[in-house]
């Protein structure tokens, strides 16, 4: 392994010698990578700063991610649409010839880690360092000697946004521990399962595997988990900028605290419905047997169950057609079902605002007006968990200046991002 010396590393991105590789990742022309050059030589001035070193270094990039199909699907082993975007988190990082792993996100209080230890610390749990601990962990499971590394890294993944930061965190901590470490043997789909592991047995957050592989894989990917040990993962090929439209990401304000129950409902109930024809998750129930079933489903289990159970028999063929339809080229019929995905996790699956407090109801109004500026055109939908955060709008290039301007006089400035499908995944930038 070759690292490339910090100075040079500044040098060749100021003269434009890492410009094409940036367009790669980010999906931008050569004219475009202006704000990306920026933060790269930003976190190389901070990782010399916090670590004081200049000798060799490395960068990396871990993407944030958006559900484009497949709303509440993962969870019962169904099919979801996801794509990478171009908020990212990056990073700069080195060996450091110890057994301490040393990171300074910006912003943030440094994490060391001590690598001579990699069970779980209950006092770690919700914390940056279980993740950091519990990557080196499962890579060391997995036959590697992973040492330590100083990384410095900053972040413009909207936290709480949907965007999933998490996963994005723990995909550019597997590449760097790939890069320095694994030789480069770890495929992307195994930094993802290696991600959720730290998630799960040291975070102390029970997830799926859709926000990591999204992360990890890049550009847009269909996922099956009907096999949740081995799942399906396909790349789908097709330019959005196609599409002209732009894909929107509109912060409603709204508070997940207090939201806990409210989205562990959903699981329960689509669960409690599986456990009826003696299954674990509905993937593994006929539709037909459902239908049939639904009289007394009903008298069991009441009606809000039965009608999620319903969202996701429809959202996981959903999941399926809209995969295809960017396959064929066809954003017409790809916009038809994301409409209709929405509509199915507005009424069947009610997401959208929980029925403790109705008199706040953030992303229902977020939707209402994204679809009365919109009249008929593009499309809109609950993006991701529900209840509150975010929701998703593809917006005609014509209509995005004013589509922009007239939500964030309603719901405040900076409100409505505009984001792009970045092609890559997580990725180390700079070789030598």
């Amino acid at each position: 392994m070759v690292l490339i010396l910090l100075e040079q590393a500044e040098l060749t991105l100021r003269t434009g010698g890492m410009d094409a590789a940036i367009s790669s990742v980010y999906g931008c022309s050569t004219e475009a990578v202006d704000p990306y050059r920026g933060r790269l030589l930003h976190v190389i001035d901070g990782y010399r700063t916090a670590f004081g070193r200049t000798d060799e270094i490395e960068l990396f990039s871990a993407p944030g991610r958006t559900e484009l199909g497949g709303n509440h699907t993962d969870h019962q082993h169904g099919n979801v649409l996801a794509a990478s975007v171009n908020l990212d988190i990056v990073s700069c990082a080195a060996p450091n010839d110890s057994m301490v792993i040393r990171i300074q996100s910006e912003g943030y209080p440094a994490d060391e880690v001590d690598l001579t230890d990699l069970t779980p610390h209950p006092e770690e749990t919700n914390r940056t360092a279980a993740l950091i601990r519990g990557v080196a962990a499962a890579a060391h499971k997995r036959g590697f000697e992973i040492k330590g590394f100083d990384a410095y890294m900053t972040s413009n993944v909207l936290s709480g946004s949907g965007l999933s930061s998490s996963a994005a965190y723990e995909t550019i901590i597997g590449v760097m521990i790939n890069r320095f470490f694994c030789g480069g043997e770890l495929t992307a789909i195994d930094i993802a399962k290696i991600g959720q592991y730290a998630e799960n047995i040291y975070f102390g957050k029970p997830c799926g595997l859709m926000d990591q592989m999204a992360s990890s894989v890049g550009g847009i990917v269909a996922i099956d988990f009907q096999n949740e040990a081995e799942p399906k993962v396909q790349r789908i090929s097709y330019d959005m900028h196609a599409s002209e439209h732009s894909l929107c990401i509109i912060d409603t304000g709204g508070d997940h605290a207090e939201l806990t129950s409210d989205y562990a409902a959903i699981p329960r109930e689509m669960g409690e419905v599986a456990a009826a024809f003696g299954k674990t998750v509905l993937r593994d129930v006929p539709e037909a047997d459902f239908v049939r079933s639904i009289p007394s489903l009903r008298r069991q289990l009441g009606d809000r169950a039965v009608l999620r159970a319903m969202h996701f028999f429809a959202e996981n063929r959903r999941a399926v057609a809209e995969k295809e339809a960017l396959e064929m080229g066809n954003f017409e019929r790809f916009r038809q079902l994301v409409r209709r995905s929405g509509r199915s996790s507005a009424m069947y699956l009610q997401n959208v605002y929980t029925g403790v407090n109705p008199e706040h109801q953030d992303m229902s109004i977020a939707l209402a007006l994204a679809e009365t500026i919109l009249e008929g055109r593009g499309a809109v939908r609950v993006h991701g968990g529900g209840f509150a955060g975010t929701i998703q709008a593809f917006v005609p290039n014509d209509m995005v200046p004013y589509f922009k301007a007239t939500i964030e006089a309603a719901l405040g400035k900076d409100m409505c991002h505009i984001l792009t499908i970045r092609p890559a995944g997580g990725v180390v930038l700079m070789t030598e």
